[in-house]
């Protein structure tokens, strides 16, 4: 009897899962000084908002809508920078982000190194979509967050006045900011799953970052437009500014439901359309 057959033979070892690709990602993307100074100019919106609105000596209150709460409590400073920011803004950031995700790789020549590490594609693609929505979340909450922490200095705080006119308290209105917080990141996230199918697309991430942000424009513009109104409901901008119906009492869940809906079949198909033409690219850089 040989050796061999003596020795019992080992169980293969289970890797375990490791977060440290992902926060390697992370720390790439959070670390590169133009998205620092994209979050800066993110974060100065509500500041330059709020303190216009404070020196102004405009109340604007009786206006309805956002801005004509701002000066009756200061919760609405952060939701004022959300409502700017989205048409453009975060878009842009979100396209940054997910343009720069493969493409970026392919440019600088760091996309074979990570195959050959060995990385499997599909697990990549899903730590590179991961800190997309990472990325999106961070810049939805930060706007949040800043607006919300000025407005309170500056016009404090109190009974929330939601747009249908009923009042709640104000734990009541930071609840209702967290729930616009997680509808707009679910947005930007099927925004972020398109985006890093355009960067399997190409090997210039400027391009990339060019083609999702030219996409939010024109899906905006188009939405715009009443004669193509029949178009709408299946653009991937339409369903944005409908986190509105989160601050009425009770919730109208009419159009967050199918926004949700849009956001989740635009993930799937986006998400999978990237795998399919990044599991079979001939990756030359």
């Amino acid at each position: 009897m040989s050796a061999a057959e003596i020795l019992p033979t080992a169980a293969p070892a289970t890797r375990r899962p490791s977060s440290r690709f992902l926060r390697s990602e992370l720390k790439l993307i959070f670390g590169r000084r133009r998205n620092i100074a994209g979050l800066a100019v993110l974060a100065a919106v509500p500041i330059i908002l709020g303190l216009s609105i404070k020196f102004s000596g405009e109340t604007g209150e009786g206006d309805g809508g956002i801005f004509g709460q701002i000066t009756s409590n200061g919760l609405f400073v952060g939701l004022a920078a959300l409502m700017v920011e989205l048409p453009l803004f975060l878009p842009l950031a979100v396209g940054v982000i997910s343009g720069d995700s493969v493409a970026g790789e392919a440019s600088v020549g760091t996309l074979r190194y990570l195959l050959a590490t060995p990385v499997q594609r599909t697990r990549l693609l899903a730590v590179k979509y991961t800190s997309i929505v990472i990325s999106a979340a961070f810049a939805v909450v930060l706007i949040a967050v800043v607006g919300v922490g000025l407005g309170l200095a500056l016009f404090g705080a109190g009974p929330v006045t939601l747009l249908s006119g009923t009042q709640v308290s104000t734990a009541e209105g930071i609840w209702r900011l967290v729930l616009v917080c997680g509808y707009l990141t679910v947005c930007l996230a099927a925004f972020g799953a398109i985006g890093l199918f355009i960067s399997t697309l190409t090997e210039q991430p400027v391009g990339a970052t060019i083609g999702v942000a030219g996409l939010a424009i024109i899906s905006q513009i188009l939405d715009a437009v009443p004669q193509l109104s029949g178009i709408g409901p299946y653009l991937p901008t339409h369903y944005w500014l409908n986190f509105g119906d989160l601050l009425r009492d009770p919730i109208a869940a009419d159009q967050i439901v199918p926004g949700l809906i849009s956001a989740a079949v635009y993930t799937a198909i986006f998400l999978t359309a990237a795998w399919a033409r990044f599991a079979g690219k001939d990756i030359t850089s």
